[in-house]
């Protein structure tokens, strides 16, 4: 039975319950403006109690979250994903203090969001925010809140901060491949891992552990099922436990298609005698900094000033003539191993946006004709 007091002009609600060491248990709230308003209360945590959905804590909320997270979320996975959580930590610490989780409201969440977005990019905006809420689901199938304050939110962010992806045009990529191919041979490996991230797109890491099994030569295919963990120097199957999910899912399993010439390229490295392609005859693998420095050296002899360009943004570069060239966008979310076509819009919207403003002028062109 629930257990009400009025205290001066406010009213105090109180309920307690037997945990499943037989152990009494009570929680309680004051300040209630009318006797109804408390009986309302204590009724809800009546339902809740017969729901096993009660709880007598109440955790700070950035410590409630970080426990959380810490918990569930960052066990097994990269050093990157661990950093995010615990930048979203000292964001909650330093707002919010040592504010319990129930005394967080949904205003009080919007203004966080507000100041947050001003000096964040939409993409880590809605990272920001959906860890949050999905910790706060769980503190309300804990019993820990009843009301789940980060409901309807109006998300804001800084649109001036927001990096443009960086590519090669199609004629700056034609130059680059004819230059990387100008004298080729199976010594210089940083050359053809650069060829391959030209014409299929993959990931820089997947490139690193490529073998001759996962290609198809008859059907000019290549199977993709893991990836190098630069984290933990080893490599990780997509279909593993120990898969980073914040980063990969199991959707980056796939099988692509190449061309001929790729293949026939890939080819002269068989004689370094290694199931991996892209291990040298000393037995060594290129480092992402000695590719990059490979690029930067090409880039100079081609004049291509772009900045802070590196061997990931190929795979931009690939996304960008695919795109321009007219092939849907789910093709090139599933070629990529997005789990969704929406990681790949958000990804490439400027991409995207650029696509649109060339449509936009071939239906004015179209409609002239008329």
């Amino acid at each position: 039975m629930a257990y009400l007091q009025k205290r001066g002009n406010t009213w105090r609600a109180k309920v307690s319950w037997y945990d499943v060491r037989g152990k009494r248990r009570f929680k309680s709230k004051q300040g209630f403006l009318t006797k109804t308003a408390a009986r309302k209360w204590a009724n809800e945590m009546e339902v809740a109690k017969d729901d096993n959905q009660i709880s007598n804590q109440d955790p700070i909320f950035a410590e409630y979250f970080k426990d959380w997270y810490e918990t569930y979320k960052t066990p097994g996975t990269s050093n990157t994903t661990k950093n995010r959580y615990k930048v979203i930590y000292d964001n909650l610490s330093e707002y919010f203090g040592k504010t319990k989780i129930s005394k967080i409201t949904r205003h009080k969440y919007q203004d966080f969001m507000n100041k947050y977005g001003k000096t964040h990019v939409k993409g880590t905006v809605y990272k920001t925010n959906g860890s949050i809420r999905t910790s706060v689901k769980d503190a309300i199938s804990e019993g820990l809140i009843r009301i789940n304050f980060t409901e309807r939110i109006n998300l804001t962010w800084n649109n001036e901060r927001s990096r443009k992806i960086d590519y090669l045009n199609f004629s700056q990529v034609q130059q680059l491949k004819k230059s990387l191919l100008d004298g080729i041979t199976p010594a210089y490996i940083s050359r053809y891992m650069l060829l391959t991230i030209i014409y299929t797109g993959m990931r820089p890491g997947e490139i690193r552990v490529l073998t001759w099994h996962d290609i198809d030569f008859k059907n000019c295919t290549i199977h993709i099922s893991k990836s190098w963990n630069y984290d933990n120097n080893k490599i990780i199957d997509y279909d593993s436990d120990e898969i980073d999910k914040e980063t990969k899912n199991r959707s980056s399993t796939r099988v692509i298609k190449v061309d001929q010439h790729l293949l026939n390229i890939l080819s002269q490295l068989k004689q370094n005698g290694h199931e991996r392609l892209f291990i040298g005859k000393d037995g060594t693998i290129p480092t992402s900094s000695a590719v990059n420095k490979v690029l930067r050296k090409y880039f100079k002899k081609l004049n291509i000033n772009k900045k802070g360009f590196h061997f990931h943004s190929l795979r931009h570069t690939h996304v960008a003539m695919l795109l321009f060239k007219g092939v849907d966008l789910y093709s090139i979310s599933k070629r990529l191993g997005h789990a969704n076509m929406s990681i790949t819009a958000n990804t490439y919207a400027y991409m995207l946006d650029e696509l649109k403003q060339k449509s936009d002028k071939q239906i004015v062109t179209i409609l002239d004709e008329i």
